[in-house]
């Protein structure tokens, strides 16, 4: 009787075996997949991403090799969601990849400044004080960064309507508390200026003139150290650097539209013939003008557009706008590596993870787990006893 139920213990054993050994190797599979998907890609892809040289000779002839090289990384429009029109699973995919991008290029690019150039928040228009400060919470988690390296960012959100309309004093206070109010900044002997660009087009109101009050004086300052670096009338602070600023915005300046713009990041075919409207997609050409004038950039970065383009103005001043840095607004996000010099720059794009193909990795490993599974339990029958099985099947007449 004990040698009976002994060897119907054994009988049922064997199945319960059978049935932990597929659950391993599901759970094996899934981990690896999503251990892929979700984190290794990010440093496989990053990694091939490498700083782009500066060749231009610098002060004379001393090789641009010996000359203090700042490596920039650019970034803009990451749209985090808010409470509003921001569904829980999207925001969550969203910002794991943003914050994954981000790190890992921090930890394998080493960029000294970071410049993140608007468009920080999809709903910063219309937040509630709670609903702010939690944006902002999630955003600095997203965005940390080691005190040896500086983060800028500059102003601007979304909204329809006029530019002057589009803030007010509290949301740029509200905007200035958490960011840096500083336009204009040094390192390295390179000058930039960060400008807030809604605030460029609206006649006659406060903000604006604050504004265009804050860029004179910067124009001042520059073209002062650029004429007499060692005059006392250039303004408060240390003395600048002689070199031309790199100019940082969020909305473009002014051209016609998209048609000459190329490459895989570039607007879609259908809409690069589209015209942009000034004070909405760009700047008014009166406001680009006046920027280009004032502060004599020798390069202009800006964003907004979620796609990229590169732009030569009058005078040779070249503009490049940086594609979105969010899967949610592109299937190819990317940033703007710079090698930055007092007199030269070197830039050159890093692509981020395809959405395509992350998504095939995950359409892949569905088809093999049910193929696993299948086979597990014999329903996967070889073409080769299907086909005999076939043959021996009586004919009926």
């Amino acid at each position: 009787m004990a040698v009976i139920r002994l060897g119907f213990g054994r009988r049922n054993f064997r199945p319960l075996k059978r049935r932990s050994s597929l659950l391993l190797k599901l759970i094996a599979v899934v981990l690896a997949v999503l251990l892929f998907c979700e984190f290794l890609v990010y440093y496989l892809v990053i990694f091939w991403c490498d700083w782009p040289a500066v060749t231009t000779p610098a002060h004379g002839s001393k090789p641009a090799t010996l000359v203090p090289v700042l490596k920039v990384m650019f970034l803009a429009d990451t749209h985090l969601l808010g409470e509003v029109r921001g569904h829980w699973l999207d925001k969550l995919r969203r910002e794991w990849q943003m914050e994954r991008a981000f790190q890992t290029a921090l930890w394998l690019l080493q960029p000294e400044v970071v410049f993140i150039l608007g468009d920080i928040f999809d709903e910063g228009k219309w937040s509630s004080p709670k609903a702010w400060a939690d944006d902002v919470e999630r955003f600095q988690k997203m965005f940390r960064h080691p005190a040896t390296k500086k983060k800028k960012v500059a102003g601007s959100n979304p909204q329809p309507g006029p530019f002057e309309f589009r803030m007010t004093t509290y949301k740029i206070k509200r905007f200035e508390k958490v960011f840096s109010s500083e336009r204009l900044f040094s390192w390295k002997g390179i000058n930039f200026v960060m400008i807030n660009s809604v605030a460029l087009e609206g006649d006659r109101c406060t903000l604006c003139s604050k504004a265009e009050a804050e860029l004179i004086a910067i124009s001042h300052r520059l073209n002062c150290s650029r004429e007499d670096p060692a005059s006392h009338q250039c303004g408060e602070g240390q003395p600048l650097p002689v070199s031309a600023p790199v100019l940082l915005q969020h909305y473009p300046l002014y051209r016609r539209s998209d048609e000459n713009c190329s490459g895989e990041d570039a607007a879609p075919l259908e809409e690069r013939n589209i015209p942009f409207q000034e004070r909405y997609d760009v700047l008014s050409r009166e406001a680009s003008q006046k920027l280009l004038w004032w502060l004599r950039p020798r390069l202009v970065l800006s964003g907004h557009t979620h796609n990229s383009c590169e732009m030569l103005h009058p005078g040779g001043i070249p503009e490049l706008s940086v594609p979105s840095f969010s899967w949610r607004n592109r299937n190819n996000p990317s940033f703007i590596m710079g090698s930055i010099t007092s007199t030269g720059h070197a830039l050159s794009k890093c692509n981020l993870p395809r959405e395509d193909t992350v998504l095939t990795t995950y359409c892949g490993a569905a088809g093999f787990f049910a193929v696993l599974i299948l086979a597990h339990f014999e329903l996967l029958a070889s073409p080769f006893f299907f086909g005999w099985n076939l043959l021996r099947k009586p004919r009926t007449m």
